[in-house]
């Protein structure tokens, strides 16, 4: 089965920078660290502006994406991130090849 992946595209508010990255980078390592099913989390910073963030994220199937939702690390950077965030876009891929 082809690995799950996402991108998302985030644009910060100036002045939430420092704790939105904080929280992020929680969220990525735990994901990392403690999800069996994520291959990888990597959180991307625009050289020109570090308010402008990538997220690539990549996971064995839906499923273990799915599961990543219901994480206690990730209800907290869900429910912390709104009022942070300037905006965000989500794109959703399967990879082509391994």
């Amino acid at each position: 089965m082809s690995a799950f992946v996402l991108s998302v595209r985030l644009k910060v508010k100036a002045e939430h920078l420092d704790h939105f990255t904080a929280l992020l980078l929680d969220n990525a390592k735990a994901a990392r660290e403690l999800e069996r099913g994520c291959r990888g989390f990597d959180v991307l910073v625009d050289p020109k502006d570090r308010a402008q963030l990538m997220l690539y994220e990549v996971y064995e199937s839906e499923a273990a994406f799915e599961a990543h939702q219901q994480t206690p690390h990730f209800k907290k950077y869900f429910a912390e991130r709104v009022p942070l965030l300037e905006s965000r876009e989500r794109f959703f891929w399967r990879r082509a090849a391994p």
